[in-house]
């Protein structure tokens, strides 16, 4: 097992646009790196640089879900505005069907008043700002005109609006997909390291992300740990029985998981609702010492909390840990923690 320890955080989640340089950056320059170069440094640096790089993709993988949740977010928005706006448009529609109506009784008996001829006119907005001579008709029409005239604002409004959101509903996809070629660049990347192995070091590497024994390393049995709630417990049944699911960036089950993907949907069997990021997940309840961690919480690595695991008691968590690594136990002290949340 490769050891977490040697990994240093890069800082990901200061800024997409900045983020995205620095993957791209990295990426190309890991890219221009020949096979037999790799292959003549160490072993264990080697290791230490696909390690690295795995951290980097789960960064870019958080803000990735964090894009495409906010373009899910947009897209329900988005469509909640043009059903409201297509409301909108047939309530303007039967209003001015009403005055319509008005103008020619009017017409017939001879006598259209000036207001409701304004009606007709090529410009609504010419209309409604000359609509000045409501005095000339009764209240109730005057009435009528004043609402025709604030819904066609409000209209207005709206449909400003969601064009906004459909600006931002672009922005966010052509987001998603940046963000999903950092991962991919960085997946490959580490896939180029490790075909640079020998034969023996790759092996190794391979078997011992495959470990998915709740024994490894000497690590007690976790299953005697009470949770301090039934959605907590229901939550930890859950996450055990994902153990060997494979790591699948982005995805949030039920049959493979990135790291906070797995989160929600253990939580979400449990009833319960979390937000879509290890970064957002931190803050989904309440923070709680690690000496205080029961099973159910949520623990947050490195300082940018771009990977999280959930605690299953006697010092383990829960957590899919990276391309090619199953869900599985590990310590919780693997890498540095950076909080532990009570949902």
């Amino acid at each position: 097992m490769v050891s977490h320890s040697r990994l240093v955080p890069s800082g990901f989640d200061r800024g997409a646009a900045a983020a995205l340089g620095v993957l791209s950056a990295a990426a190309a320059a890991l890219g221009a790196i020949p096979v037999q170069q790799a292959a003549a440094a160490p072993h264990d640096t080697t290791r230490a640089e696909v390690d690295r790089l795995y951290e980097e993709a789960e960064r870019a993988t958080e803000a990735y879900n964090k894009a495409d949740e906010r373009a899910d977010e947009l897209r329900e928005q988005v469509g909640t505005a043009q059903d409201s706006i297509a409301r909108q448009q047939d309530r303007v529609n039967t209003m001015r069907e009403s005055l319509g109506s008005l103008a020619g009784a009017q017409y017939r008996s001879g006598a259209v008043d000036p207001s409701i001829a304004l009606l007709f006119s090529d410009d609504p907005d010419d209309y409604l700002d000359t609509a000045a001579a409501l005095d000339r008709i009764s209240v109730h029409q005057a009435g009528e005109l004043h609402d025709l005239r604030q819904a066609m604002r409000e209209l207005s409004q709206d449909r400003a609006e969601a064009g906004g959101k459909l600006t931002e509903l672009e922005r966010s996809r052509k987001a998603v997909a940046a963000h999903k070629r950092a991962v991919e660049g960085k997946l490959a990347a580490a896939r180029r390291l490790l075909n640079s192995l020998p034969d023996e070091e790759r092996a190794a590497y391979d078997r011992a992300s495959r470990s998915t024994d709740s024994g490894r390393a000497g690590m007690p049995d976790p299953s005697g740990a009470v949770a301090p709630s039934g959605r907590a417990a229901a939550a930890v049944a859950a996450a055990r029985s994902a153990l060997g699911k494979p790591y699948v960036w982005g995805s949030t089950g039920p049959h493979g998981f990135d790291c906070s993907g797995l989160m929600v949907w253990s939580y979400g069997q449990a009833g319960v609702g979390l937000p879509r990021t290890s970064q957002a997940q931190r803050y989904a309840g309440t923070q709680v010492p690690l000496s205080q961690a029961r099973p159910g919480d949520i623990v947050t690595y490195r300082p940018d909390a771009s990977h999280v695991g959930m605690y299953v008691g006697n010092g383990q968590v829960i957590h899919a840990p990276y391309p090619g690594a199953p869900v599985r136990y590990d310590p919780v002290g693997m890498m540095p923690i950076a909080s532990v949340t009570r949902p």
